[in-house]
C-alpha cells in the first residue's frame, strides 16, 4: 500500500517545497506555503500488477459528443452551442458577480426541460437556495438540491442517481478525506477537482465548478485544476455597473475569448442580446476625449464607447489610470501619439475607461484610444457619427486587423456612418459606410482635430436589433 508522504505547497504558485518556510523561493510571496500530503510514488503500485493502455487509431471515427442546451441563450453562447455530456466546466469571478445566480436560473430551465439536474452547495443551506429561487422566480422548478461538503458522500449520492449535469458551489469548499489539509486549500481543492473530473469522464454525467478567486482575479487554488477541465469561464463585471461579462479562457469544445452579456437586475441577470446598443444607450452627447470602437469580442462584434481625460497634473509624475484595458498598452499609445503626431502628454494625468465595466483584449482597440486621448488632450470631440478600429505600430502606422466585415455590419446597423480603419485589402466598400483609410496615427490625429463639434452626430444607439 502507497505511504502518505508529506510535501508543501505554496497556494500562490504551486511550487512544492521539502519543508515549510515563510517566503516561497519561487514566487516571493509570504505565508503561502501550505502542507499537502501525497502518495510515495516509489511504494505506489507494488501491490498490484500493470495494464497496457489501449492503443486506438487517429484515422477511426468517433460519434460527435452530443451538446445539451442550457436555456440561457448568451450561456450557450459562450459554450459553443449548449454544454457537452461529460465535460468539466469550472466558472470563476469575484465574490457576489452573481455566479450562484447565474447557475441556478440555467439549472431551472435545463430541469424544466427534462434534464436530470442535481444542485450541491457548500455555502449555503436548503431554506436560502429555496428563498433565492423564490426571488428570481424559480421556486417551482424541478431542481434537486443537496447541501454537503463531504466530497466522499456527494460522490457516492452521484453515483446512484446519475444526473445528467450537476452543479458544485463551490469546489473550495468540498472536502475530501485522507488528505491532511482544510478545505480550500492546495491539496484538497487539486484532488477534488480529479475526482470530480473523473467522476464526469467515467459516468457521462456533466460537471460544472464554482471557483473562488484571489484578489489577482485568479482561480484559487493550483493552476492545475485549470488543465484538468474541460472549460474555463470568468464572470466579470463591476458591482458599480449592472453589466456582467462571461468569457471564456479555454474551451475545449468551442471557441476560446467568446463572451456572453448579462444585466443584473432585482430578478436576475438578464440576457442581453443586442450589447452594443446597450454599451452606447447613455451616449446622448459628443464630447472630447470619447470614441466609439468597433471591436470584436470572441465572434461577437461589439461597439463600446472608450472614455479620456487628461488634466494638468500638479504631480511630480503625473497619474496613468487605466480602466478596462491594458495600463502597459496605455503607456505604448502615449509614446507613439508623442513621438509620430507630436502631442505630448508630459506634466499631464491621463485617465481612460471602457465604458460599462467591459474588458477589452482586442489589439484593434488602439486607433480608437489614440483618438481618445487627441481629443480630451485637444477638447475637440470626435464626431458623434464615427466609428474607429485598428491596431499601432511603434513606427505610427495603422496596421490591418481581423473580422473586419462584423465591425463595419454592427457599425451600420447602429446608425454610424463613417469608419476609421486601417487600409487593407478585404475591406468592403458596398456597406453604405463612409470608410476613412489611415494609413499614419499622425495624418489621421490632424484630421480629427480639424473637425468641428457642430459637424458632430450621434446616431440612434437604441436602432440596432
Amino acid at each position: 500500500m502507497a505511504r502518505p508522504v508529506t510535501t508543501f505547497v505554496c497556494r500562490s504558485c504551486g511550487a512544492t517545497h521539502s519543508k515549510w518556510s515563510g517566503q516561497c523561493d519561487a514566487c516571493g510571496e509570504w505565508n503561502t506555503i501550505e502542507n499537502s500530503v501525497s502518495l510515495d510514488k516509489s511504494r505506489a503500485g507494488r501491490a498490484t500488477g500493470f495494464r497496457a493502455v489501449d492503443l486506438k487509431k487517429l484515422s477511426d471515427e468517433d460519434v460527435e459528443a452530443s451538446r445539451t442546451l442550457t436555456g440561457v441563450s448568451e450561456l450557450d453562447r459562450v459554450f459553443g452551442g449548449g454544454i457537452v455530456r461529460a465535460s468539466a466546466i469550472l466558472l470563476g469571478g469575484d465574490p457576489g458577480i452573481g455566479k450562484s445566480t447565474l447557475l441556478l436560473q440555467a439549472a431551472a430551465r435545463l430541469a424544466e426541460s427534462g434534464t436530470n439536474t442535481v444542485y450541491v452547495s457548500g455555502e449555503e443551506a436548503a431554506a436560502q437556495i429555496r428563498m433565492r429561487a423564490r426571488r428570481l422566480g424559480l421556486a417551482s422548478a424541478p431542481v434537486r438540491i443537496a447541501v454537503d461538503t463531504s466530497l466522499r458522500d456527494v460522490v457516492a449520492m452521484l453515483g446512484q442517481e446519475l444526473p445528467d449535469v450537476v452543479i458544485i458551489d463551490s469546489i473550495q469548499t468540498m472536502w475530501l478525506e485522507g488528505i491532511d489539509a482544510s478545505p480550500g486549500s492546495i491539496g484538497q481543492v487539486r484532488a477534488s477537482t480529479h475526482e470530480l473530473v473523473h467522476f464526469a469522464k467515467s459516468t457521462g454525467t456533466t460537471v460544472i465548478l464554482v471557483g473562488h478567486v484571489t484578489k489577482d482575479g485568479q482561480i484559487a487554488g493550483p493552476r492545475a485544476i485549470e488543465h484538468m477541465v474541460d472549460t474555463v469561464l470568468y464572470f466579470e463585471g463591476d458591482r458599480g455597473h449592472h453589466f456582467r461579462i462571461l468569457r471564456a479562457v479555454k474551451n475545449r469544445f468551442g471557441p476560446a475569448d467568446e463572451i456572453g452579456v448579462f444585466e443584473m437586475t432585482g430578478k436576475g441577470l438578464e440576457e442581453v442580446a443586442n450589447p452594443s446598443a446597450l454599451f452606447l444607450s447613455n451616449r446622448e452627447s459628443v464630447t472630447p476625449g470619447s470614441a466609439v470602437f468597433a471591436g470584436i469580442e470572441g465572434s461577437r462584434p461589439l461597439l463600446v464607447e472608450i472614455q479620456a481625460l487628461v488634466a494638468n497634473s500638479p504631480l511630480g509624475s503625473p497619474r496613468r489610470t487605466v480602466v478596462g484595458w491594458d495600463g502597459g498598452r496605455l503607456a505604448m499609445i502615449l509614446a507613439v501619439l508623442d513621438a509620430r503626431a507630436g502631442m505630448s502628454f508630459a506634466g499631464k494625468d491621463v485617465y481612460l475607461n471602457v465604458a460599462g465595466g467591459l474588458r477589452i483584449t482586442d489589439p484593434a482597440a488602439d486607433l480608437a484610444v489614440a483618438g481618445a486621448l487627441a481629443s480630451a488632450n485637444e477638447g475637440i470631440a470626435i464626431a458623434g457619427s464615427a466609428a474607429l478600429f485598428g491596431e499601432v505600430s511603434l513606427s505610427g502606422a495603422l496596421r490591418p486587423v481581423a473580422q473586419v466585415d462584423p465591425r463595419l455590419r454592427e457599425a451600420q446597423k447602429l446608425g454610424f456612418d463613417t469608419v476609421y480603419a486601417p487600409s487593407q485589402k478585404k475591406i468592403r466598400t458596398d456597406s453604405g459606410l463612409v470608410i476613412r483609410e489611415v494609413l499614419e496615427l499622425g495624418e489621421f490625429v490632424n484630421e480629427i482635430l480639424a473637425a468641428r463639434p457642430s459637424m458632430s452626430r450621434l446616431p440612434d444607439a437604441q436602432s440596432g436589433d
